[in-house]
């Protein structure tokens, strides 16, 4: 594929620039990637990223914090899932969780290089249908609770009182729906 800036040379950086006007993809060779100075980092040295590089650099970078906590000795402390026995050095290698119990286990190396891949650390996608809709109440409950803590910090009372009657009643509307499938 041939660079969408010069059209002479082979192209080899992809950049997606999301702004007021839109998504752009460009297709470019590295000279004039280059040009786009905030996407290429200076002075680096040829050579082809495969995504297992972009990857192995972005757990790298998280790695840097796990040197910081090392232990007495000076030794680093490995951490291990008790479930499973997987190590966080694993998880850089292969980029995979071992089990449900590394996500709490490596929770603290999670978080930060979640936050830089996705913008958040919590999943606010799409909501299967066969939940019944009690997944889309639980989130509202639960951000309703949070802005209802918000509006007591402020003293906003009156405010507050008419958040956590709505989620009253959204928790009856929960406990009925969640009795109901109990009962099919």
């Amino acid at each position: 594929m041939l660079c969408d800036d010069c059209g002479r040379r082979e192209a080899a950086v992809h950049i997606v620039q999301i702004g007021p006007k839109g998504r752009v993809e460009k297709n470019l060779c590295e000279k004039c990637a280059a040009g786009y100075g905030e996407f290429m980092p200076e002075n680096q040295p040829k050579r082809n990223m495969s995504v297992d590089d972009f990857l192995k650099g972005m757990f790298s970078q998280s790695a840097g914090q796990e040197e910081k906590q090392k232990g007495r000795q000076g030794e680093p402390l490995v951490l291990t899932c008790p479930n499973c026995g997987m190590s966080y050095a694993d998880f850089q290698q292969t980029g995979k969780i071992g089990c449900s119990v590394c996500y709490a286990t490596f929770r603290p190396q999670l978080e930060p290089l979640l936050r830089r891949i996705h913008g958040t650390s919590t999943h606010s996608g799409k909501i299967p249908r066969r939940s019944g809709g009690t997944l889309e109440l639980k989130q509202e409950i639960k951000r309703l609770r949070a802005e209802l803590k918000e509006k007591v910090a402020r003293e906003e009372y009156e405010e507050a009182a008419r958040l956590r009657d709505e989620v009253r009643a959204l928790e009856q509307k929960l406990s009925a729906k969640e009795g109901g499938e109990a009962h099919v």
